[in-house]
């Protein structure tokens, strides 16, 4: 199933509704990392709030996204995970890394806008 990717302004939106197998989740960073240098996006959120489980391939495949869109000059931020998600990834010793996350799309949108006015790598 394919993850539908909304463009607003400079910003990319991948709102997953529903679990991804393991080649979706290698598809959606495909996507992303393609259409990061296609736009010239400087930020991606990807939206996880339908999910009741993040496993560890979900997990890496997360992380990854988030230093493959880096290195393409956009930061993600990961948004909406559940609490239940939160508690079991922190029982089972599962890291987002260095991904930065927030509540929802909105304070995701706010926390991007935030990032790339501090990034001194993009010039600013």
């Amino acid at each position: 199933m394919a993850v539908p990717i909304l463009k607003q302004g400079d910003i990319l939106i991948a709102s997953i509704q529903a679990a991804l197998s393991d080649q979706d989740l290698l598809q959606l960073k495909d996507d992303l990392a393609y259409q990061v240098g296609r736009y010239r996006s400087s930020g991606v959120v990807i939206d996880v709030s339908a999910l009741d489980v993040l496993d560890s391939f979900a997990t890496r495949t997360l992380r990854a996204v988030a230093e493959t869109t880096k290195l393409r000059g956009a930061r993600t931020v990961l948004v909406g995970i559940q609490p239940d998600v939160a508690m079991a990834m922190v029982q089972l010793g599962l890291a987002l890394g260095g991904i930065d996350t927030a509540l929802d799309l909105e304070e995701g949108l706010e926390e991007l806008a935030r990032l790339t006015a501090k990034d001194p790598a993009r010039g600013d």
